[in-house]
């Protein structure tokens, strides 16, 4: 039977104040993977008005030689933010509070011989499907298309008064797994005063219809540029971010469930974030392989352990009846090592890589390891 249903997905913009939490974490993470590829790092931020929170747990031999302050100045500064929105990266005032990691923790997680014990316990998903070149979602994947055509936008000569804080939302209608068009768009963009009157035209005849071209809209198609009417006043100065607050945004959009954690900030000893890649890397492998339209993988850890407390494969019903998720899941059991040490193996996951992961989403990005296409 038939059914049609619309489904929408946002994202945000790299100068969104969760976003800009996400990027300093993830930042110095990479400051610290620099230094030393096995650190253990927990970073959390707090942004707000003239104000960023550094804190977490650490362990590595030169814990006092990265310099955090300077990295977070040097993030937003690259963001894009300065007197003209309301925050000055040479005039915040920085609190940092680091401390070392729990020793019961660092024994748990270090095995010998070269394995490594889940840094938590949790549960992880990965998910794919045919619908998009990217194998990820058409509303999620048109909503950071939005957000980074925003982020080139702004950054063009003549665009300047266009701000670093912006929000995007996609809805689009479905046929049972099938995108027929999209229904609405949802842009919202911080931007000086002087140019209330500029925002819906520029915006959408620069931005929206270079994304969302007319022939895959519906007939009715709605589109909302600042609904609320002027953003003159966003980023930190009036809203404040959190590390990890965004990680719908950072995976697919609401059609996967999310497990217990958030990424950035992590190194990939800690399974919330290498176990999401190493089950993203495996279902679009799956879709790309032709098992199935689209999957679902749950992958579930105890802290400590080096192996899997359970394995999940669901195709939806869509999968092409030569082979069954039972199947799958033994296979994949068999032939991938999903003990930490495997995963970061695997995946490559000790480079200083994170910081480009913060903004745009983790996945559908072919940079990245665990978007590779291998032959299962």
């Amino acid at each position: 039977m038939e059914r049609e249903y619309s489904f929408t997905s946002e994202s945000v913009s790299n100068g969104h104040p969760d976003k800009i939490a996400d990027q300093i974490s993830d930042a110095i993470l990479d400051a610290y993977l620099k230094e030393d590829e096995n650190a253990k790092v927990a970073c959390e931020v707090l942004i707000t008005d003239n104000l960023i929170v550094i804190s977490g747990e650490f362990k590595k031999n030169t814990i006092n030689k990265i310099d955090v302050e300077k990295i977070a100045r040097d993030v937003i500064k690259d963001i894009g933010y300065d007197k003209r929105w309301g925050f000055d990266p040479d005039e915040c005032e920085i609190i940092s509070k680091i401390k070392k990691q729990c020793e019961e923790i660092t024994k748990g997680v270090e095995k010998s011989e070269g394995e490594i014990g889940a840094g938590d316990q949790g549960l992880m998903f990965g998910y794919a499907t045919k619908e998009t070149p990217e194998y990820m979602p058409l509303p999620l994947i048109l909503a950071h298309k939005l957000m980074i055509e925003h982020n080139n936008l702004r950054r063009s000569v003549g665009f300047e008064w266009i701000g670093p804080d912006a929000k995007s939302q996609v809805t689009v209608r479905y046929r049972n797994n099938t995108p027929l068009y999209v229904e609405s768009v949802v842009l919202s963009t911080l931007h000086l005063e002087s140019y209330n009157d500029k925002v819906e035209t520029i915006i959408t005849e620069h931005l929206v219809d270079k994304v969302v071209p007319k022939e895959i809209r519906s007939k009715d198609f709605k589109l909302f540029i600042n609904p609320a009417g002027p953003f003159t006043q966003g980023g930190p100065k009036t809203d404040t971010g959190l590390t990890g607050r965004k990680i719908v945004v950072d995976t697919y959009g609401g059609f996967c469930p999310n497990g217990g954690g958030c990424f950035s900030g992590k190194d990939a000893t800690k399974v919330d974030r290498s176990a999401s890649y190493m089950a993203r890397f495996l279902a679009k492998n799956i879709v790309a392989s032709g098992y199935a339209y689209k999957c679902t993988i749950q992958i579930a850890y105890a802290i400590g352990q080096t192996k899997p407390v359970s394995l999940m494969v669901d195709f939806h019903n869509t999968g092409n009846g030569k082979i069954d998720e039972q199947r799958v899941e033994n296979i994949i059991l068999d032939k991938f090592d999903l003990s930490p040490a495997g995963i970061i193996n695997k995946l490559k996951l000790r480079t200083p890589i994170y910081q480009k992961t913060a903004a745009f989403g983790h996945f559908g990005r072919e940079e990245f390891e665990w978007e590779k296409i291998e032959k299962i």
